[in-house]
């Protein structure tokens, strides 16, 4: 499924930097190497480390299928790139997402369940040549 590119409204400077840079994608985003991001970062528009972050988040959205909220909870959660969420331990992992969901929504949003953890793990081990293991 193919996400629209709508970074979260505390990314609006860095999403416009992108967007003026014609990267209107995910795909896009998560192809960009460091020396661009410090390129798109220089003229202070945007803030590299904001930058390195969405693109993190791309890799996640790009590579493995996750909805952008998806791979934004991984990120926050420590979870930075396709390989690291192959190489997860999906109880553990869960556990995790479970925790920091409590402090930053409470109750208002349902936990991340086992089943979905699970099938974020697959696929990104699908994506990465992993044994599914």
């Amino acid at each position: 499924m193919v996400h629209p590119f709508r970074p979260a409204p505390h990314l609006k400077r860095e999403a416009q930097r992108l967007r003026r840079a014609g990267i209107d994608s995910w795909e896009e985003l998560a192809g960009l190497d460091d020396a661009r991001l410090r390129h798109l970062a220089a003229s202070g528009e945007a803030s590299e480390p904001r930058l390195i972050l969405l693109r993190g988040q791309a890799r996640l959205v790009s590579a493995v299928g996750l909805a952008p909220e998806e791979a934004a909870l991984l990120l926050h959660g420590g979870i930075a790139s396709p390989a690291g969420l192959a190489a997860a331990d999906p109880p553990q992992l869960q556990q995790q997402l479970g925790r920091l969901q409590r402090r930053l929504t409470g109750s208002a949003v349902p936990p991340v369940d086992l089943p979905l953890v699970l099938s974020w793990v697959r696929r990104a081990r699908q994506a990465s040549g992993r044994s599914p293991n």
